[in-house]
């Protein structure tokens, strides 16, 4: 398969917003740790990137999870904006519908630009 070890991790780039970082493999059995980092990202943020960037491979279960972070953070008032350049998983968005629904940025920076552009929630 491949050599990238999964990891997540959360950063903040400013009030209300926030960036989770994902790379290697999202699926069944690393989706949990995708879920807990986007629900604490979405505790302290209330515009959260989630940078796919480094991403080798994602499953439904993976697709799911963004789904429910981006509702919620829709039903708060938030966004969930995200990052890849990736033409499997832009693709994997695209055939889903679900690239209609979010934002794909192809860079970090594009991103945050974004997320500075639009005020935060009070």
């Amino acid at each position: 398969m491949y050599d990238t070890p999964f990891s997540v991790s959360t950063a903040r780039v400013g009030d209300g917003r926030g960036v989770v970082s994902v790379s290697g493999e999202l699926d069944l059995h690393t989706v949990g740790q995708l879920k807990q980092e986007l629900d604490a990202a979405a505790s302290l943020a209330d515009r959260v990137v989630l940078d796919l960037a480094r991403v080798t491979f994602m499953d439904s279960t993976a697709l799911g999870a963004i789904v429910v972070a981006h509702r919620r953070l829709r039903g708060a008032g938030g966004d969930l904006t995200l990052v890849s350049d990736d033409p499997r998983t832009v693709r994997l968005f695209a055939i889903t519908g679900l690239d209609r629904l979010l934002r794909i940025h192809p860079s970090l920076g594009d991103a945050i630009d974004s997320l500075v552009a639009v005020p935060a929630a009070t």
